[in-house]
């Protein structure tokens, strides 16, 4: 229980300081970095047009790279999308996110929860064994790749197991899904995870200079 209650109390206070004072040190970093006046004669509108555009058409990748890349495109999809219903689904983070901002809405039926957890998880040891496969892949990874690869799939896989009573008591495994999850708040601004908050600005940033130009998007 003392774990139990270090995880439920100063470390989840103090994770969450770190996330989010992280989250607004590089967003402030990333808004007020100096850009040059283009002083060129816009070709095109632009705008939120342009930035809808490129956010919606980067969603898949173009016809030429399909066949190459159809399965990291899919297992992509499968982990992201149970991710977020996992997150945002799951009765005991609702409850959570609740305590937070007192906001909540219906959860899925547990039964649901752990059939995506499971397969989210399989998708994330497919994803690490085709990076390690693939010659390129594996020459592009970094410590960072791997690390947000493990602190992700530690959290899932800690919170099925809390949630199916295998592997030790409950409050233990409670216990140790709820530090992962404050490791991965810890972590995510200052890694590749911080994709989570800046994939669709920086999209739209470059589809709106895009449609400035009148590139086509």
């Amino acid at each position: 229980m003392d774990l139990l209650n270090f995880a439920r109390g100063p470390a989840l206070q103090w994770s969450l300081v770190i996330l989010v004072f992280g989250l607004a040190w590089r967003l402030t970093g990333i808004l007020l970095l100096r850009t040059k006046p283009d002083f060129s004669e816009p070709r095109g509108s632009g705008g939120i047009g342009g930035a809808m555009r490129m956010i919606l058409s980067r969603m898949w990748p173009k016809s030429e790279f399909v066949r190459n890349s159809v399965l990291d495109l899919a297992l992509g999809y499968v982990f992201h999308i149970g991710l977020f219903l996992i997150v945002f689904f799951f009765l005991p983070h609702i409850l959570f996110i609740k305590s937070l901002t007192g906001l909540s809405w219906p959860n899925l039926p547990n039964g649901i929860i752990f059939f995506i957890g499971a397969v989210s998880v399989a998708a994330l040891f497919a994803l690490l064994l085709q990076r390690i496969m693939t010659p390129v892949k594996r020459l592009l990874s970094n410590f960072d790749d791997y690390f947000s690869w493990f602190i992700t799939t530690a959290a899932l896989l800690t919170g099925l197991l809390a949630a199916s009573h295998v592997g030790a008591r409950y409050e233990t495994l409670l216990a140790i899904h709820i530090l992962t999850v404050e490791a991965l708040f810890v972590w995510l601004p200052f890694g590749k995870l911080m994709h989570t908050f800046t994939v669709f600005l920086s999209r739209g940033v470059t589809g709106a200079a895009f449609a400035r130009k009148g590139a086509a998007i």
